[in-house]
């Protein structure tokens, strides 16, 4: 009987231990294709980021494959594909673009904070950058509430102060543009994305001496 008993404990001590053991292969796995993104972003001159993201995607899509279900790969799906979009042309690029908003959007509905945000961001800079329809799904009110939904979640954030601001130029609203442009000069980047944030940084002070 006793023996039973440890049987069943260790048995239930085993696979308690298995959902856990997968949960911190699958955020290795985030982590690492996070790593490379920014390594490609930040050391890579753009025209030259096509084999290093097409790459990315593929790890990208096989994880969010095994983890249907799970947001944050989503997202990185769709912050790669985005990425990967502007490297590309013509129905390729529109291809990629398509991606990034699906995986986005799916994302989302299975986290409304969207991974703190990036979601909604990266969403908002697809809206505003994609041709409108019949060509795409480009559409500047969306992008504006897309963009609005990543400020309230945060304000702060220096990704999406400068990709609001770059809207907000585009759109001829200067002095909103100005202001979300200083916001993201003096914003704190995130550990965990340094190098993307300081070179959005820059990205943002290039936007204000212009005007």
């Amino acid at each position: 009987m006793m023996r039973r008993r440890l049987l069943a404990t260790a048995l239930g001590l085993s696979l308690a231990t298995l959902p856990l053991a997968s949960v911190h292969a699958w955020e290795a796995r985030v982590e690492g294709i996070k790593n490379h993104w920014e390594r490609v972003i930040t050391e890579q001159a753009e025209g030259e980021r096509g084999d290093g993201l097409k790459a990315l995607a593929g790890q990208a899509e096989r994880l969010v494959a095994e983890h249907p279900n799970a947001a944050t790969p989503l997202v990185w799906q769709g912050i790669i594909e985005a990425s990967w979009a502007r490297e590309r042309s013509g129905l390729g690029a529109l291809s990629s673009a398509k991606s990034a908003r699906d995986a986005l959007e799916r994302a989302v509905e299975l986290d409304p904070e969207g991974h703190n945000g990036s979601a909604w961001v990266t969403l908002g800079a697809l809206y505003h950058r994609a041709p409108g329809w019949p060509v795409a799904f480009g559409d500047d009110e969306t992008a504006d509430r897309m963009f609005r939904r990543a400020l309230s979640i945060r304000p702060q954030g220096i990704d999406v102060n400068y990709y609001y601001a770059d809207f907000l130029d585009d759109e001829d609203r200067h002095d909103e543009a100005r202001e979300h442009a200083r916001r993201a000069l003096v914003g704190q980047a995130r550990e965990a994305r340094r190098a993307s944030d300081e070179a959005l940084r820059e990205e943002a002070r290039a936007l204000l001496e212009r005007f």
